[in-house]
């Protein structure tokens, strides 16, 4: 067994990049850099993450292939913005420029998002035409000669007589396709389409239960996936350092950001102030929030070393979600890498901020204890002298 540990490649970067006062400008020069680091360091690859007002992913693969020889740009992808046609033209340029280093995560998004971009499609039905478009995409993106035929999509024969670049042969190597979905239409879709199903991180053992009710309807079908979950990262060389800096994160937190990470959790109807769980955890902790302040960083550890204190994605107050995060020495994290992997999970997409400094230090501490599976050498320092060597740019912010 072995994992593949990605990246983040997007914006915002900064030392606490939730908060106004702690995010960075992030140009094109910062994310060449980025790139460049991930590539070096040895990452399998990188996520680029989309969202309602964000960079582009594409354009953003596409800009930096040349600061990079070797990973995977993992691109998020809204079915339906661009014809599956073109989404096949562009990706397969991406891939010949870049000797097959693009994978695409397929993202059926939710209402607000969807409704932004123009697409207006009921929850179930959006899985139903996102199925659709990426079997027109495979299609479009195989060269087949003939054209596709679905409800939603509809997409002619290729004209005869025209251009046909060196890569139009029938040789090239599909794009990996991974995503997401938990409810019982996401599943379906997920098992119908995906080649690696991913989830936000839980506790090892429920990711893994989540993983095989997944695999169990895969396999109805004659599939198997591969497995993947999200983490956010601290890591450093024990357990002291790497929880005194959580709470220096949750010390540069603010009580509005709770409050907003709340406002999105809560089950409709509820509020803070009516607001009770049956976990005890979870309520000393919103009854200090109700107090105003802001419970300690170890108030948030649901289980060794996984955390749900405050994060870019989300301040996961009433359990984990997009937010959780690995917090402990070096030996300890790649422990809970290897329970997670033991549960089925082979593809880690973590981060840490600022994300130069924290691939760094991943790295160097992480990868000598990880049995890795990159598809090529990892330029590794041994465990002894990653333990040890800390560069004075790594040096902790202080409070």
């Amino acid at each position: 067994m072995a994992v593949k540990i990605l990246w983040y490649l997007t914006a915002p970067d900064g030392v606490v990049p939730w908060e106004e006062k702690g995010r960075w400008d992030t140009g094109f020069d910062h994310l060449q850099q980025l790139a460049a680091t991930i590539d070096k360091l040895g990452y399998y690859g990188a996520l680029l993450a989309t969202g309602y007002g964000g960079n582009d992913v594409l354009t953003v693969a596409a800009a930096t292939l040349s600061a990079t020889r070797r990973m995977t740009f993992l691109g998020a992808v809204h079915p339906g913005l661009l014809s599956p046609a073109k989404l096949a033209q562009i990706a397969l340029t991406i891939n010949t420029f870049s000797g097959g280093r693009l994978a695409l995560n397929a993202v059926n998004g939710n209402d607000a998002t969807q409704q932004a971009y123009g697409m207006h499609l009921a929850h179930d039905e959006r899985y139903d035409f996102s199925l659709e478009y990426w079997r027109a995409f495979k299609h479009a993106y195989s060269g087949a000669p003939e054209g596709f035929h679905g409800k939603y999509i509809q997409l002619a024969p290729p004209p005869p007589g025209g251009y046909r670049p060196a890569h139009a042969g029938a040789e090239r190597e599909p794009v990996s396709l991974w995503g997401a979905g938990t409810s019982a239409p996401g599943v379906a879709h997920s098992v119908q389409l995906l080649d690696t199903y991913l989830s936000f991180a839980d506790t090892p053992q429920r990711l893994g239960d989540k993983f095989r009710r997944v695999g169990a309807e895969a396999a109805k079908l004659g599939r198997s996936l591969e497995y993947g979950t999200r983490l956010q990262i601290i890591v450093r060389e024990t357990e002291e350092e790497a929880w005194d800096y959580a709470q220096w994160l949750v010390d540069q937190t603010s009580l509005d950001y709770a409050h907003q990470s709340l406002r999105r959790q809560l089950p409709p109807g509820e509020t803070l102030e009516t607001y009770r769980s049956p976990d005890e955890r979870i309520n000393r902790n919103l009854d200090a929030i109700r107090a105003g302040r802001l419970p300690k960083a170890r108030d948030y550890e649901i289980y060794p070393n996984i955390w749900t204190g405050p994060a870019l994605h989300g301040f996961g107050l009433l359990g984990p979600g997009a937010g959780t995060t690995l917090v402990g020495s070096a030996e300890n994290v790649a422990a809970r890498i290897r329970e997670f992997e033991a549960q089925g999970a082979k593809s880690f997409i973590l981060s840490g901020w600022p994300l130069i400094e924290e691939a760094h230090r991943v790295a160097h501490l992480l990868f000598p204890l990880l049995d890795l599976d990159h598809g090529f050498d990892v330029p590794l320092l041994n465990a002894r002298r990653a333990r040890s060597f800390v560069p004075a740019s790594l040096k902790e912010p202080q409070p």
